[in-house]
């Protein structure tokens, strides 16, 4: 399953600037997803972080693997979330940062369902950069219906 940005923004309730995942190029119901988030100078964060030599803020790495992990447990699940529906973190294990994201670059997001029971879904995530690795993270993430 291939998603665009006109169907990912049918299934995740983030808006620019914190919609972190461009396009969805596999999705393997149930097992893992590969997503693109394209790096650009004109990204708000810039700005500030940093003036002098741009980079990623590693939170933002791990926001676009739970972004991208959130898509895989929709499609596993065969429904579309809802205005009512949103995914928190529960956790986030081992968490490593190995390089810099820089303007420019293509951040290739892979996440795979290590677990699902009792509403927490568990995932093993790492994010690429040509095929260099960024950052990797086990997250923990549930889904509540909001008011």
């Amino acid at each position: 399953m291939i998603m665009d940005i006109h169907q990912i923004l049918t299934r995740l309730p983030h808006r620019y600037p914190f919609l972190l995942v461009d396009r969805v190029l596999e999705l393997d119901k149930n097992q893992r997803v590969l997503a693109l988030k394209n790096v650009t100078i004109n990204e708000p964060f810039f700005g500030g972080h940093f003036p002098h030599r741009p980079v990623m803020p590693g939170v933002l790495i791990l926001e676009a693997m739970a972004q991208a992990a959130a898509l895989l447990s929709f499609a596993s699940m065969d429904q579309d979330p809802g205005e009512d529906t949103v995914v928190y973190f529960a956790g986030i294990d081992a968490a490593r940062f190995k390089r810099p994201v820089e303007p420019g670059d293509q951040l290739m997001i892979e996440a795979r369902l290590l677990r699902a029971k009792s509403g927490i879904y568990k995932y093993s995530a790492r994010a690429t950069v040509d095929g260099e690795l960024a950052a990797e993270a086990e997250l923990m993430c549930t889904m509540r219906k909001i008011a």
